[in-house]
């Protein structure tokens, strides 16, 4: 369990914080070959057609499987934005086919699915390992091949060929930690977290912290804590006696939150509390004891209340949650089934815009030239091509034991629903 619990939260510490169909619209604009910052697409991807004939295009899938299905999540919202396409009559007469790839939670299982997706597939879609960066040796000796994933390595992240729909970049929207300040007022002055002794989050508390501290919090308590750590009691009473008032642990997993939660109240200590990203799951509440233990806590994410809070009003969520069913009846989707989701309509977009005899090479032009990315605003915009997020972000809160929105425009205005005051600040050293 602590194996499992740490490499959930090295992989959701990635957050950071398109086609014209109906499930996944936003605007594509035009950008010069290579995207910004990117070298040129190979000339020998041009007339590279792997794993395409006219009828379909095969895209592989790598993510690790093992562990109990550790990342199926991400293998599921692939396969199910695929079904989706398909039902539609696929891409200019082509079906999606996925080939799903277990990497057995090795680096060497990454490196070599990398390796055959390289010799079978079109492209990776879609999939998502702690071990990418094994694979990402494979892609920087193959920049004609397009990977269209989530990438938790930085070195992966920067190669030309590598396309995320939310892209690595250091820092943290200022816009919800300016609200808290209003909403917490001093308090803020008192802040706490908890942080891995991983690079990962380590790496990404520092980015939030910067930001913290510009806007003018004061972090009274940060300490690090192990992999086999579930029973937080000595931290939450170092941090009653510290003074904390407001407690973020939005760069905390599932489930180690939900076990700090239960400390808490133990404790009957109730400081204010901030998640994120990788604490918003449907397991969080009844983990953490039931609704008590969560109601009243703040979310702060750059993405919809996709695992159901906006299925009635964001189109796209609903369209996710069906197809996500017809994949794999009665899955459970998590964070890692809508970065699956997101990278194949990102890759769908460019497979659309790579014309009627599509190749490796032109894929990888279409994708240089996505310069707005949303997937039908499931999450925040964002620019593939040059690797950036945009300021904007949602806020939620728990209330009887469930996600909503809190203070965020509606979305019928000309944010989609999120909230995009401030900007997105990234430290220097980034």
């Amino acid at each position: 369990m602590a194996a499992l619990g740490m490499v959930m939260l090295v992989a959701t510490s990635a957050v950071a914080c398109s086609s014209t169909n109906s499930a996944s619209t936003s605007t594509t604009s035009s950008g010069g070959t290579g995207g910004s910052g990117r070298s040129a697409v190979p000339s020998s991807a041009f007339s590279d057609h792997t794993g395409i004939t006219s009828t379909s295009v095969n895209v592989a899938n790598v993510s690790t499987l093992a562990l109990g299905g550790l990342f199926k999540g991400a293998t599921v919202g692939t396969q199910a934005y695929a079904d989706y396409v398909n039902s539609t009559g696929g891409v200019n007469g082509r079906k999606i086919m996925v080939d799903g790839a277990d990497d057995n939670y090795t680096g060497t299982g990454n490196k070599q699915a990398t390796q055959n997706a390289v010799t079978n597939d079109a492209a990776l879609v879609g999939g998502f390992s702690t071990f990418d960066s094994f694979g990402g040796t494979v892609l920087a000796q193959n920049p004609g091949v397009p990977d269209v994933t989530q990438v938790l390595d930085p070195k992966t992240n920067t190669l030309p060929n590598v396309y995320s729909p939310v892209p690595l970049e250091g820092g943290w929207q200022e816009g919800p930690l300016q609200y808290f300040k209003t909403k917490f007022g001093s308090s803020v002055k008192n802040v706490g977290t908890l942080v891995a002794n991983l690079p990962s989050p380590e790496a990404d508390w520092a980015g939030e912290k910067y930001v913290m501290e510009k806007v003018g919090y004061n972090v009274v308590y940060d300490q690090t804590y192990g992999e086999t750590q579930f029973d937080f009691t000595p931290n939450v009473i170092a941090m009653k006696n510290a003074g904390v008032k407001v407690l973020f642990i939005d760069q905390m997993a599932e489930i180690y939150a939900s076990a700090l939660l239960k400390n808490l109240a133990q404790q009957n200590f109730h400081p204010q509390i901030v998640l994120g990203a990788a604490t918003y799951s449907n397991a969080l509440v009844q983990a953490a004891g039931g609704p008590d233990a969560v109601n009243g806590s703040y979310l702060d994410q750059n993405a919809s209340l996709y695992l159901g809070g906006d299925q009635s009003t964001i189109p796209a969520v609903a369209t996710f949650l069906h197809w996500v069913n017809v994949a794999s009846p009665g899955f459970k989707p998590d964070l890692f089934t809508m970065y699956g989701w997101v990278s194949a309509s990102l890759f769908v977009q460019a497979l659309r815009n790579a014309g009627t005899n599509p190749s490796r090479g032109s894929i990888l032009t279409a994708l240089s030239k996505i310069t707005t990315f949303n997937g039908g605003h499931i999450v925040t915009t964002a620019d593939p091509a040059a690797r950036t997020v945009s300021n904007c972000y949602l806020l939620g809160h728990v209330v009887n034991g469930q996600f909503e929105r809190l203070d965020d425009p509606p979305v019928s205005s000309s944010t989609n629903g999120y909230r995009c005051d401030y900007q997105y600040v990234t430290p220097p050293s980034s």
